[in-house]
């Protein structure tokens, strides 16, 4: 089977984000506009890349190219902005049998990275899908190094009631409790994101964990992605400020991207069991059936997470690097 792989450079921005709706296993980073931030931000070359059969589109596939001195590496996403997933999204296969799915996703793979082996020739590659992509067995084939990581996702749909009782005792009495306490949770707009990023930055600096994500970076992606996508919630006990998430709306999933860390001063009011509670509810308002609590890979972490009842799900880091290309990969595993 040949699939063509093309770039989208003749594209609309609205044609490509429309192949990126109709696609599955994409996310709200595949979207023309969050990809030109990305790319302004690292400092790399953004390929678009599209998979054809004939005129029938079967793959969108955005891969971002970077040079360190005489190293050059692809990523999808790039390292440093905490973008958790990327990677390919897949296109017109739900009605074909297994055998003729296996055959395209695979003419689909082999292409992308033939197209990035004649056009970049890079020393080091580096993928993250998103979460529940099917089948990474052709990045295998093709000499890559694959290695299953986690998420959390946790269903929303039904009765408030029944989605509360399926939390952890000490998450739904707080919840509950909270009520007698004069707080407010809210979608606060752009105002909102320097003091999110200022909270998460300190805390990593507590920890000496390296954080580049600005706050300009942010409210660039807040302002050029669709409305909606961007979504800042600010939690206020007695009208301060003591927490907040940035999550991420794209499709029937809102995304828990930054934030909700431990809050700068200690309170006894459960700041992030609200935040969560909250943001979940806002997403069932819009429409979301899943809230992604985003990683499932830190013992200490996912005691809080875990409690809110969620299933956890895989998603795959890909990696291919020469022996100069190893020199890239330590980079990455430092900043991502």
């Amino acid at each position: 089977m040949t699939i063509e792989i093309a770039s989208a450079e003749g594209l609309t921005p609205a044609e490509w984000n429309g192949l990126v709706e109709r696609a599955r296993y994409t996310d709200a980073m595949h979207q023309w506009e969050a990809l030109a931030v990305i790319a302004r931000e690292t400092d790399s070359t953004v390929h678009r890349l599209i998979g054809y059969k004939g005129q029938e589109p079967v793959g969108v596939f955005p891969v971002f190219e970077r040079r360190y001195g005489p190293i050059t590496a692809v990523f999808s996403p790039p390292p440093g902005l905490r973008i958790v997933y990327l990677g390919p999204g897949l296109l017109n296969m739900d009605k074909l049998t297994q055998r003729k799915t296996e055959r395209r996703q695979r003419a689909f793979i082999d292409g992308v990275l033939a197209w990035i082996d004649e056009r970049i020739d890079p020393s080091y590659i580096h993928v993250r899908t998103t979460p529940g992509y099917p089948d990474v067995r052709p990045f295998t084939w093709n000499d890559c190094a694959v290695s299953p990581t986690y998420t959390y996702h946790l269903d929303i749909t039904g009765p408030e009631s029944d989605l509360l009782d399926r939390f952890s005792r000490d998450a739904r009495t707080n919840i509950r409790d909270a009520a007698a306490t004069d707080y407010d949770v809210d979608e606060r707009g752009p105002g909102a994101i320097d003091r999110i990023v200022k909270q998460v930055r300190s805390r990593y600096a507590a920890q000496d964990v390296p954080y580049d994500v600005t706050p300009s970076f942010v409210r660039e992606l807040y302002e050029q992605t669709p409305d909606g996508t961007i979504r800042p919630f600010t939690c206020r006990v007695d009208g301060s400020f003591v927490g907040g998430i940035l999550t991420v709306a794209f499709g029937d999933t809102i995304a828990r991207w930054q934030g909700g860390v431990k809050p700068d001063a200690d309170r006894d009011f459960p700041v992030n069991d609200v935040l969560d509670w909250e943001v979940l509810c806002a997403g069932r308002e819009i429409g979301c059936t899943t809230y992604d609590l985003v990683g499932a890979n830190s013992p200490r972490i996912n005691r809080y997470k875990s409690k809110f009842g969620p299933r956890l799900t895989p998603f795959y880091e890909i990696e291919r690097a020469s022996l100069l290309g190893s020199l890239a990969a330590r980079l990455y595993k430092h900043r991502k």
